[in-house]
Order: structure tokens, then C-alpha cells, then sequence
């Protein structure tokens, strides 16, 4: 009895608010996923797995596969893949950059990354076409590529930052001692001690570049078209709420099993760090 009190005073609020705002929500997009349409933004009976087909490029009407769908959620990956890794390329030595400046100066550097929160992300986006515009047509995927790396490069850099402020450089002369030179001392003491924040990091970047609509909507003019895209197409425009749940499930499923690998990757460290 004193258990289970416990449990309802520790983990009963949490357990109560993941079930209501997480867990029901998504049973409610899984069941809608297997319903019919039956109107513009209507569902109904029959269950059906036609949306599911769909989802993975089988026409019903032609009984043949068209990958488009597997093409684009390629493309998206793809994309999201390549913001990550700017953001890594320039995020990862701006976090030491930061953390090496004075107490005041590290607090303005701060302040800057975090000042285009204040400002609608719309507002932000739209601001990128007037700075892109002298430059003629510039490549939709390049743009779109741009205008990612720029909306979450904060996000990489905060936990990173928070890792490197806790980083033992004494590991560092330790190394330098036993004869590793600048750069292996750096991969083998700093590295390590940084991972939390580096898997925070690129965690943070990623998903929510593999989802993102409003990014390719603006930059890409339409030519470069995401599967968040297509989800968001399908609970607007074309009002078909069925195929836009399973598309949405399909996205969910990519990003678990993505988040899976890089956990593998990073080792039992990186896993616990997810966890």
C-alpha cells in the first residue's frame, strides 16, 4: 500500500499526463489512419488499410507501386541529415568559443543566441527571401538547406554549450602528459565528456528538421517538398485526415528508428543520455 502511494505521488502526475496529452492522442491519429474518408476532413467506417498502401506507394486504382511518397521521406531525411551536420560544423566550436569568453561576454554571446526566439519564426523565415533575393535564383534545396540550419542551430548549440561548461581539462593535460598530441587528447578527453549535450544536440536538430513544412513552404517556393509537407497538405488543403494520420505514423516510426541508430551509435553512453 505504501508502494503504490509512492508511486501515485512520484510517477501518478507524469504517468496521468503522458497518458492524456501523448499516448491518447496518438491512439486517436493510429485509429483514424485505418478509417475511411467519407468527406473533406471526415472519417468513418469501414476500417480499412487502403491509407497504409497509400503510405507506401501502392495505387489501389492501378494495383502498382508508386514510390513517390518513399522518395520524398528519402528527401527528407536527406535534408535533415545535412542541417544536422552544419549545425554540428558550426555549432560544436561556437559552444567552446562561448564557454572560452569572460563572464560578461559569454553572457552577451548568450543573449544574441537566444534574441531571434523573441521574433515570430515566420517573421524570421520570411526575412531570409529579402536577404536571398540579390542573389538571383537561388537553388530552392539550398535555400531550404539554409533556412533549417539557421532556425535550429540554437537548439544544437545550448546543450552542447551546457556540456563543454562541465568539461574536466585536466583529462586534457593528463593526456598531453602520457605524449597525445592537441588533437588526440581533444578526441579522447573533451569529446567524451561532451557527448550528452552532442546527443541532445543533434536530437533536438533533427526531428524537428525532418518535420518542418513552414521551412520548405517559403524557401523552396513549393519545388522542394518534404514529407511534412505532405502531412500538412493532407490535414489543409486536400482535407484527407486518414492518409494524413498514417503519413504522420510513418514520420513518427522514421524518427524512432532513427533516434534507435544514433543511440547504437554513440554506444551504451549515448543510449543512457536518450533514456
Amino acid at each position: 500500500m505504501l508502494t503504490l502511494r509512492r508511486f501515485l505521488a512520484t510517477l501518478g502526475p507524469g504517468t496521468v499526463w503522458l497518458t492524456l496529452f501523448l499516448v491518447l492522442p496518438l491512439l486517436i491519429v493510429f485509429v483514424y489512419s485505418l478509417l475511411t474518408r467519407t468527406d473533406v476532413g471526415q472519417v468513418g467506417l469501414p476500417f480499412t488499410l487502403e491509407n497504409w498502401q497509400r503510405v507506401f506507394g501502392y495505387d489501389a486504382l492501378f494495383e502498382e507501386f508508386v514510390p513517390d511518397n518513399l522518395q520524398v521521406l528519402w528527401r527528407s531525411v536527406w535534408v535533415a541529415g545535412l542541417a544536422t551536420g552544419l549545425c554540428v560544423l558550426l555549432g560544436y566550436p561556437l559552444a567552446f568559443y562561448i564557454a572560452a569568453q569572460s563572464e560578461r561576454r559569454r553572457r552577451l554571446l548568450l543573449l544574441l543566441l537566444i534574441i531571434p526566439f523573441w521574433t515570430n519564426f515566420l517573421i524570421r523565415i520570411y526575412a531570409w527571401i529579402i536577404i536571398l533575393r540579390p542573389f538571383g535564383l537561388f537553388p530552392s534545396t539550398l535555400a531550404v538547406l539554409l533556412g533549417m540550419t539557421y532556425a535550429y542551430l540554437p537548439f544544437f548549440v545550448l546543450p552542447v554549450y551546457a556540456s563543454v561548461e562541465k568539461v574536466d581539462w585536466r583529462l586534457v593535460e593528463a593526456a598531453e602528459d602520457l605524449g597525445a598530441t592537441p588533437a588526440r587528447a581533444f578526441w579522447a578527453a573533451v569529446v567524451p565528456q561532451t557527448l550528452p549535450g552532442l546527443v541532445a544536440g543533434v536530437i533536438l536538430t533533427f526531428v524537428p528538421a525532418l518535420g518542418t513544412f513552414v521551412v520548405s513552404d517559403i524557401l523552396g517556393g513549393a519545388k522542394t517538398a518534404l514529407v511534412g509537407n505532405l502531412v500538412q497538405n493532407q490535414f489543409g488543403q486536400s482535407g484527407d485526415w486518414a492518409y494524413g494520420s498514417a503519413l504522420s505514423f510513418l514520420l513518427l516510426a522514421v524518427v524512432l528508428i532513427g533516434l534507435w541508430l544514433y543511440a547504437r551509435a554513440a554506444g551504451q553512453r549515448g543510449l543512457e543520455d536518450l533514456a
